[in-house]
Protein backbone atom coordinates (compact mmCIF):
# COMPACT_ATOMS: atom_id res chain seq x y z
CA UNK A 1 0.00 0.00 0.00
CA UNK A 2 1.00 3.37 -1.03
CA UNK A 3 3.00 5.47 2.07
CA UNK A 4 2.05 8.54 3.39
CA UNK A 5 3.20 11.28 5.09
CA UNK A 6 -0.34 13.39 6.45
CA UNK A 7 0.50 17.11 7.41
CA UNK A 8 -2.31 19.04 8.98
CA UNK A 9 -3.18 21.02 12.31
CA UNK A 10 -6.77 22.33 12.59
CA UNK A 11 -10.62 20.81 12.50
CA UNK A 12 -10.46 20.57 9.15
CA UNK A 13 -7.85 17.98 8.33
CA UNK A 14 -8.64 15.55 10.98
CA UNK A 15 -11.37 13.68 9.38
CA UNK A 16 -9.30 13.99 5.91
CA UNK A 17 -6.50 12.09 7.91
CA UNK A 18 -8.91 9.10 9.64
CA UNK A 19 -9.97 8.64 5.93
CA UNK A 20 -6.32 7.91 4.78
CA UNK A 21 -6.11 5.37 7.79
CA UNK A 22 -9.63 4.17 7.60
CA UNK A 23 -8.84 3.51 3.95
CA UNK A 24 -5.68 1.38 4.38
CA UNK A 25 -2.56 3.89 3.46
CA UNK A 26 0.58 3.19 5.25
CA UNK A 27 0.98 6.27 7.26
CA UNK A 28 4.25 6.86 8.02
CA UNK A 29 4.03 9.90 10.52
CA UNK A 30 1.30 12.75 11.24
CA UNK A 31 3.24 16.33 10.83
CA UNK A 32 1.71 18.81 13.10
CA UNK A 33 1.61 22.20 14.60
CA UNK A 34 2.98 22.00 18.11
CA UNK A 35 0.96 22.23 21.23
CA UNK A 36 -0.31 25.84 22.41
CA UNK A 37 -1.65 27.13 25.70
CA UNK A 38 -5.40 27.86 24.94
CA UNK A 39 -8.00 29.59 26.78
CA UNK A 40 -7.92 32.00 30.01
CA UNK A 41 -5.81 29.48 31.99
CA UNK A 42 -3.22 29.20 29.50
CA UNK A 43 -3.81 25.69 29.22
CA UNK A 44 -1.21 23.76 26.64
CA UNK A 45 -3.23 21.88 24.21
CA UNK A 46 -2.27 19.81 21.08
CA UNK A 47 -4.09 20.63 17.64
CA UNK A 48 -7.30 18.57 16.72
CA UNK A 49 -4.97 16.72 14.00
CA UNK A 50 -2.53 14.87 16.96
CA UNK A 51 -5.08 14.41 18.80
CA UNK A 52 -6.83 12.44 16.31
CA UNK A 53 -3.41 10.84 15.35
CA UNK A 54 -3.01 9.52 18.84
CA UNK A 55 -6.55 8.21 19.01
CA UNK A 56 -5.04 5.81 16.01
CA UNK A 57 -1.85 5.12 17.33
CA UNK A 58 0.08 7.13 14.81
CA UNK A 59 3.79 8.70 15.37
CA UNK A 60 3.42 12.55 15.56
CA UNK A 61 5.86 14.72 14.74
CA UNK A 62 5.53 18.67 15.43
CA UNK A 63 8.23 20.78 14.46
CA UNK A 64 7.76 24.51 15.35
CA UNK A 65 9.33 25.79 12.01
CA UNK A 66 9.92 22.71 9.45
CA UNK A 67 12.74 24.52 7.32
CA UNK A 68 15.95 23.86 8.29
CA UNK A 69 14.97 21.68 11.37
CA UNK A 70 16.07 18.60 12.27
CA UNK A 71 12.16 16.91 11.89
CA UNK A 72 12.92 17.66 8.31
CA UNK A 73 15.38 15.33 7.75
CA UNK A 74 13.46 12.97 9.88
CA UNK A 75 10.25 13.23 7.38
CA UNK A 76 12.81 12.96 4.44
CA UNK A 77 14.40 9.91 6.12
CA UNK A 78 10.91 8.01 5.91
CA UNK A 79 10.96 8.27 2.45
CA UNK A 80 7.21 8.43 2.10
CA UNK A 81 5.37 7.65 -1.35
CA UNK A 82 3.65 10.67 -1.30
CA UNK A 83 3.17 13.72 0.96
CA UNK A 84 -0.36 14.74 1.29
CA UNK A 85 -1.18 18.17 3.51
CA UNK A 86 -4.40 19.51 4.92
CA UNK A 87 -4.01 23.49 6.39
CA UNK A 88 -0.25 22.79 7.70
CA UNK A 89 0.10 26.27 7.76
CA UNK A 90 3.67 25.65 6.81
CA UNK A 91 5.04 26.41 3.06
CA UNK A 92 6.94 22.74 2.43
CA UNK A 93 11.00 23.19 2.20
CA UNK A 94 12.14 22.19 -1.64
CA UNK A 95 13.77 19.46 -0.10
CA UNK A 96 11.00 18.04 1.14
CA UNK A 97 8.50 19.12 -1.97
CA UNK A 98 11.09 17.18 -4.20
CA UNK A 99 11.93 13.98 -2.21
CA UNK A 100 8.50 11.67 -2.69
CA UNK A 101 8.12 9.66 -5.87
CA UNK A 102 4.18 10.65 -6.29
CA UNK A 103 4.87 14.42 -5.16
CA UNK A 104 2.80 16.51 -2.36
CA UNK A 105 -0.52 16.84 -2.61
CA UNK A 106 -2.65 19.71 -0.96
CA UNK A 107 -6.56 19.59 -0.22
CA UNK A 108 -7.28 23.71 0.26
CA UNK A 109 -10.75 24.86 0.56
CA UNK A 110 -11.29 26.69 -2.17
CA UNK A 111 -11.75 26.83 -5.52
CA UNK A 112 -8.24 27.69 -6.87
CA UNK A 113 -6.75 29.60 -8.32
CA UNK A 114 -9.67 31.98 -6.30
CA UNK A 115 -8.69 32.85 -2.68
CA UNK A 116 -4.97 31.40 -2.17
CA UNK A 117 -3.95 31.66 1.93
CA UNK A 118 -4.65 31.05 4.95
CA UNK A 119 -8.54 32.16 5.24
CA UNK A 120 -10.16 31.16 2.36
CA UNK A 121 -13.06 30.16 3.90
CA UNK A 122 -13.33 33.14 5.89
CA UNK A 123 -12.89 35.25 2.94
CA UNK A 124 -15.05 34.13 0.63
CA UNK A 125 -18.04 34.27 3.30
CA UNK A 126 -17.19 37.98 4.17
CA UNK A 127 -17.34 38.69 0.27
CA UNK A 128 -20.77 37.41 -0.18
CA UNK A 129 -19.76 34.70 -2.62
CA UNK A 130 -22.48 32.44 -3.80
CA UNK A 131 -20.20 28.88 -4.00
CA UNK A 132 -17.43 27.98 -2.55
CA UNK A 133 -15.42 24.55 -2.39
CA UNK A 134 -12.08 22.11 -2.09
CA UNK A 135 -9.33 21.69 -4.05
CA UNK A 136 -6.52 19.41 -4.66
CA UNK A 137 -3.38 20.58 -5.84
CA UNK A 138 0.20 20.10 -6.43
CA UNK A 139 1.76 21.79 -3.87
CA UNK A 140 4.87 23.95 -5.38
CA UNK A 141 7.35 26.52 -3.24
CA UNK A 142 5.02 29.12 -4.15
CA UNK A 143 1.81 29.50 -2.16
CA UNK A 144 -0.96 27.44 -3.32
CA UNK A 145 0.23 27.87 -7.32
CA UNK A 146 0.44 24.19 -7.95
CA UNK A 147 -1.16 22.72 -10.80
CA UNK A 148 -4.87 21.56 -9.93
CA UNK A 149 -5.71 17.66 -9.83
CA UNK A 150 -9.71 18.11 -9.39
CA UNK A 151 -12.08 20.08 -7.35
CA UNK A 152 -15.48 20.24 -6.24
CA UNK A 153 -17.74 23.17 -5.63
CA UNK A 154 -20.88 23.50 -2.80
CA UNK A 155 -23.13 26.00 -2.67
CA UNK A 156 -23.02 29.40 0.48
CA UNK A 157 -26.09 29.34 1.36
CA UNK A 158 -27.15 31.86 3.09
CA UNK A 159 -27.42 31.15 6.74
CA UNK A 160 -24.03 29.54 6.41
CA UNK A 161 -21.40 30.90 8.62
CA UNK A 162 -17.26 30.07 8.35
CA UNK A 163 -18.07 27.09 11.49
CA UNK A 164 -20.44 24.91 9.32
CA UNK A 165 -18.59 25.93 6.34
CA UNK A 166 -15.19 24.51 7.35
CA UNK A 167 -17.59 21.28 8.77
CA UNK A 168 -19.32 20.82 5.04
CA UNK A 169 -15.83 21.42 3.43
CA UNK A 170 -13.74 19.03 5.45
CA UNK A 171 -15.96 16.25 4.51
CA UNK A 172 -15.78 17.35 1.21
CA UNK A 173 -12.19 17.41 0.80
CA UNK A 174 -12.10 14.13 2.50
CA UNK A 175 -14.30 12.43 0.11
CA UNK A 176 -12.81 14.44 -2.86
CA UNK A 177 -8.94 12.91 -1.87
CA UNK A 178 -10.60 9.42 -1.98
CA UNK A 179 -11.74 9.68 -4.93
CA UNK A 180 -8.54 10.88 -6.32
CA UNK A 181 -5.96 9.63 -4.57
CA UNK A 182 -6.00 6.38 -6.88
CA UNK A 183 -5.56 8.26 -10.20
CA UNK A 184 -2.70 9.82 -8.51
CA UNK A 185 -1.06 6.68 -7.26
CA UNK A 186 -1.63 4.82 -10.81
CA UNK A 187 -0.51 8.06 -12.88
CA UNK A 188 -3.48 8.82 -14.74
CA UNK A 189 -4.50 11.76 -12.68
CA UNK A 190 -5.89 15.75 -14.59
CA UNK A 191 -3.24 18.28 -14.19
CA UNK A 192 -4.63 21.85 -14.95
CA UNK A 193 -2.49 24.91 -14.50
CA UNK A 194 -3.52 27.69 -12.44
CA UNK A 195 -4.98 30.73 -14.58
CA UNK A 196 -2.61 33.25 -12.53
CA UNK A 197 -4.77 36.11 -14.38
CA UNK A 198 -7.82 35.17 -11.89
CA UNK A 199 -5.92 34.63 -8.86
CA UNK A 200 -7.28 36.12 -5.20
CA UNK A 201 -5.97 35.81 -1.72
CA UNK A 202 -7.61 35.46 1.46
CA UNK A 203 -4.48 35.78 4.12
CA UNK A 204 -5.12 35.28 7.68
CA UNK A 205 -7.76 37.34 9.17
CA UNK A 206 -6.00 40.73 10.78
CA UNK A 207 -7.63 42.24 13.61
CA UNK A 208 -8.71 45.31 11.66
CA UNK A 209 -10.95 43.28 9.35
CA UNK A 210 -12.52 42.00 12.45
CA UNK A 211 -13.91 45.37 13.36
CA UNK A 212 -17.51 46.60 12.14
CA UNK A 213 -17.83 49.81 10.11
CA UNK A 214 -20.89 51.02 10.71
CA UNK A 215 -21.04 52.85 7.28
CA UNK A 216 -21.34 49.63 5.28
CA UNK A 217 -24.80 48.25 4.69
CA UNK A 218 -26.49 45.68 6.38
CA UNK A 219 -25.50 43.24 4.12
CA UNK A 220 -21.76 44.01 3.92
CA UNK A 221 -22.04 43.56 7.72
CA UNK A 222 -24.11 40.48 7.99
CA UNK A 223 -21.56 38.77 5.39
CA UNK A 224 -19.06 40.17 7.72
CA UNK A 225 -20.23 38.80 11.16
CA UNK A 226 -21.11 35.11 9.66
CA UNK A 227 -17.49 35.09 8.11
CA UNK A 228 -15.98 35.53 11.82
CA UNK A 229 -17.89 33.30 13.27
CA UNK A 230 -17.46 31.33 15.45
CA UNK A 231 -13.62 32.62 15.53
CA UNK A 232 -12.17 35.66 15.60
CA UNK A 233 -15.64 37.03 15.61
CA UNK A 234 -16.58 40.31 14.74
CA UNK A 235 -16.34 43.50 17.11
CA UNK A 236 -17.16 47.00 17.46
CA UNK A 237 -17.17 49.59 20.45
CA UNK A 238 -19.50 50.68 23.30
CA UNK A 239 -19.07 52.63 26.48
CA UNK A 240 -15.33 52.67 25.34
CA UNK A 241 -15.20 48.78 25.47
CA UNK A 242 -15.07 46.44 22.83
CA UNK A 243 -18.30 44.57 21.78
CA UNK A 244 -18.30 41.53 20.00
CA UNK A 245 -21.27 40.31 17.67
CA UNK A 246 -21.58 36.87 17.47
CA UNK A 247 -24.55 37.20 15.48
CA UNK A 248 -26.29 39.19 13.22
CA UNK A 249 -29.09 39.36 10.73
CA UNK A 250 -30.38 42.26 8.37
CA UNK A 251 -32.61 44.65 10.18
CA UNK A 252 -36.03 45.93 8.77
CA UNK A 253 -36.24 49.30 10.03
CA UNK A 254 -35.93 52.14 7.75
CA UNK A 255 -33.94 55.12 9.12
CA UNK A 256 -31.90 58.41 7.80
CA UNK A 257 -30.03 57.84 11.16
CA UNK A 258 -25.63 58.23 11.73
CA UNK A 259 -24.15 54.62 11.34
CA UNK A 260 -23.96 53.25 14.43
CA UNK A 261 -27.00 53.91 15.99
CA UNK A 262 -29.44 52.25 17.98
CA UNK A 263 -32.41 52.99 16.27
CA UNK A 264 -34.81 49.93 17.38
CA UNK A 265 -34.89 48.07 20.18
CA UNK A 266 -37.04 44.39 20.85
CA UNK A 267 -37.47 41.52 23.49
CA UNK A 268 -34.77 39.53 21.11
CA UNK A 269 -32.50 41.36 19.31
CA UNK A 270 -31.95 45.72 18.68
CA UNK A 271 -30.79 46.86 15.52
CA UNK A 272 -28.02 49.01 15.00
CA UNK A 273 -28.08 51.93 11.77
CA UNK A 274 -25.67 50.93 9.16
CA UNK A 275 -24.89 52.55 5.73
CA UNK A 276 -27.36 53.30 2.86
CA UNK A 277 -30.19 53.64 5.50
CA UNK A 278 -30.00 49.85 6.34
CA UNK A 279 -29.50 48.62 10.08
CA UNK A 280 -27.92 45.02 11.31
CA UNK A 281 -30.47 43.23 14.03
CA UNK A 282 -27.81 42.12 16.99
CA UNK A 283 -28.87 38.70 18.44
CA UNK A 284 -25.91 36.95 20.08
CA UNK A 285 -23.72 39.27 22.25
CA UNK A 286 -20.66 39.84 24.12
CA UNK A 287 -19.92 43.11 25.83
CA UNK A 288 -16.82 43.68 27.40
CA UNK A 289 -15.75 42.28 30.32
CA UNK A 290 -18.83 39.56 29.85
CA UNK A 291 -19.54 36.06 28.83
CA UNK A 292 -21.17 35.55 25.05
CA UNK A 293 -25.03 35.86 25.48
CA UNK A 294 -27.89 36.37 23.63
CA UNK A 295 -29.44 39.63 23.00
CA UNK A 296 -32.30 39.47 24.92
CA UNK A 297 -30.17 38.37 27.75
CA UNK A 298 -28.24 41.20 27.37
CA UNK A 299 -31.24 43.62 27.42
CA UNK A 300 -32.73 41.98 30.41
CA UNK A 301 -29.16 42.49 32.57
CA UNK A 302 -26.28 44.63 31.17
CA UNK A 303 -27.82 46.32 28.58
CA UNK A 304 -31.30 47.03 30.50
CA UNK A 305 -30.20 51.02 29.96
CA UNK A 306 -29.45 50.69 26.00
CA UNK A 307 -32.04 53.32 24.72
CA UNK A 308 -33.09 54.46 20.84
CA UNK A 309 -29.68 56.82 20.01
CA UNK A 310 -27.34 54.91 22.17
CA UNK A 311 -24.10 55.13 19.32
CA UNK A 312 -21.51 52.33 18.42
CA UNK A 313 -18.48 52.79 16.79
Amino acid sequence: MTSIIFMGTPDFSAPILRMLHHEGYDIKAVVTQPDRPVGRKRVLTPPPVKAAAMELGLPVIQPEKLRGSEELQQIIDLQPDLVVTAAFGQILPKELLDAPPLGCINVHASLLPKYRGGAPIHQAVIDGEKETGVTIMYMEQKLDAGDIISQKAIPIEEEDHTGGLFDKLSAVGSDLLKETLPSIINGTNNRTVQDEAQVTFASNISREQERIDWTKDATTLYNQVRGLHPWPVAYTTFEDGNFKIWWAQVGNTKNDAIPGTVVAISKDHFEVAAGNGTTLALYDVQPAGKKRMTAEEYLRGTGSKLQIGDQFK
